[in-house]
């Protein structure tokens, strides 16, 4: 007796319905390798967009194998034909993976292989858009693991991004004449005035600097209780109050009620001493509300998280920098040893690679946004054990990458720490300009009233120390 099976009752549930397509575009694909296949300009076009690393912006893995075929056969400047793509191939074991007709019709698909840098740059764009699925998609699978607390998760989702967004594609040389006429513009378009950049109120630095130039990384070092802090705040308040051009100044070190209370005193000419002990007169406090009242609409914003990470801080200039609320024009670090690399797959437990990492990353951020990014900086104990102790580039603490990232390098010098009972070195300070990538290096003289953490030219006399304003020119605040 046959037994006729009986369908079960409970049958397999159907297949859950295909997931969206990831990005991809197969036809610029394959018209990029049939133009790299019939003329070799058109590889050139393309390794202006795509170079070997970026072989996995293709979709199709063949496509990706002949890509690195394609390159290889052009770094040993042999020809190339379907001929010898063919032998190469199968050299490799790949023909049978590719196949030949498939190469012909590869060949056959290009409209124009004068377009190859166009077909590039959609192939890299659907690539960095899959890696991107992949990146947020590693995310949204930790915040649900719930492994760690938020901020390392987040600090770590910034770091994956932060690596994506610096797959920056290197752009083509451009002809000299371009240059110059770009040179020439800005110079017409400057009305004579020989300083540049941002003027730091001190003028034989901006003579020696021409001011703090867009783009550029601007170390401020010293040993501790130098006046790190007070000269970078002295700068800012000039930038902002003087020049009227937006700051933002991010302090690790101070929080930004301390920050307020330093421009305040300073800007007021008023004893720091005596603010702190509330020992200030009616007329000082009078005073200070017409300098709060001249302070008020500056444009100076700041920031006081405690040990920021670079991808913060990147992700914060880059919002004030667009912004029309604030239109950052200037960035301040205060200071650099105080910033730190989130624990990720990506750290190197070694601190000088931490740093490194960090003014790799300051550098990014001021040619990206166009503003100049001063940092300051921790010298070791180096100069206290020479004769003069005098600081040096060499001192800078735990990288000498950061002299090298640099475009300029100061470092802040006071004879008058080291010997207080001398008079003839009281109040006198350096300014020495070790490093300037793009002009002369030198030493500017400065005189430092500690009482009011005020940096001034040497040459000035000293200011009182509470200048009454006259009521006309400000209301009290």
């Amino acid at each position: 007796m046959v037994t006729i099976p009986q369908p079960s009752r409970n049958p397999d549930p159907p297949l859950p319905p295909p997931g969206p397509v990831p990005p991809q575009d197969l036809d610029a694909e394959m018209s990029l390798l049939g133009s790299m296949m019939i003329d070799r300009e058109a590889i050139e076009q393309a390794l202006m967009v795509l170079g070997r690393e970026d072989a996995a912006c293709f979709y199709r893995p063949d496509h990706q194998e002949l890509f690195k075929v394609l390159l290889d056969l052009y770094d040993q400047n042999r020809a190339i034909d379907l001929v010898v793509v063919k032998d190469e191939l199968l050299r490799r074991d790949l023909l049978r993976v590719i196949g030949e007709e498939y190469m012909i019709t590869l060949v056959e698909s290009v409209g124009s292989w004068q377009n190859a840098s166009h077909y590039a740059r959609i192939v890299r764009d659907k690539g960095l858009l899959r890696e991107l699925i992949q990146c947020s998609t590693r995310i949204i699978k930790e915040a649900y693991d719930q492994g760690d607390n938020a901020k390392n998760i987040i600090d770590r989702a910034e770091q994956a991004l932060f690596l994506l967004t610096d797959k920056r594609i290197s752009n083509p040389a451009v002809q000299l004449r371009d240059m110059l006429t770009e040179i020439y513009r800005q110079i017409t378009s400057q009305d004579s005035q020989h300083i540049t950049g941002l003027p730091t109120g001190f003028l034989e630095l901006d003579e020696l600097t021409n001011g703090f130039q867009p783009g550029e990384l601007i170390i401020i070092a010293a040993r501790p209780s130098m006046g790190k802090t007070a000269i970078g705040l002295n700068i800012a308040e000039h930038i902002a109050v003087q020049e009227r051009q937006p700051v933002v100044f991010f302090s690790m070190e101070m929080s930004r009620q301390q920050i307020s209370q330093r421009i305040l005193c300073s800007r007021g000419r008023i004893d720091s001493h005596k603010f702190r002990r509330n020992l200030l007169t009616e007329q000082d406090i009078a005073h200070l509300g017409y300098v709060c009242q001249e302070l008020s609409d500056a444009p100076l914003f700041i920031d006081d998280t405690p040990g920021m990470s670079l991808l913060e801080m990147r992700a914060k200039v880059r919002r004030m920098c667009m912004q029309a609320r604030y239109k950052v024009n200037c960035v301040f670090v205060d200071y650099l040893q105080l910033m730190h690399v989130p624990r990720t797959e990506y750290r190197n437990e070694n601190r000088q690679q931490e740093i490194s990492f960090i003014s790799r990353g300051l550098k990014a951020v001021a040619r990206e946004l166009k503003v100049p990014v001063i940092a300051m900086a921790q010298l070791n104990r180096a100069s206290e054990m020479r004769d003069g102790n005098r600081p040096r580039m060499s001192d800078l603490r735990e990288s000498g990458a950061i002299e090298q990232d640099a475009d300029v390098v100061i470092l802040l010098h006071r004879e008058e720490y080291y010997k207080p009972q001398d008079i003839n070195v009281k109040g006198k300070a350096e300014l020495i300009l070790a490093k300037q990538r793009n002009g002369p290096t030198g030493t500017v003289e400065l005189h430092f009233d500690h009482r009011l953490t005020r940096f001034a030219t040497l040459s000035r006399a000293p200011e009182p120390v509470a200048p009454l304003r006259e009521p006309e020119e400000l209301t009290p605040f």
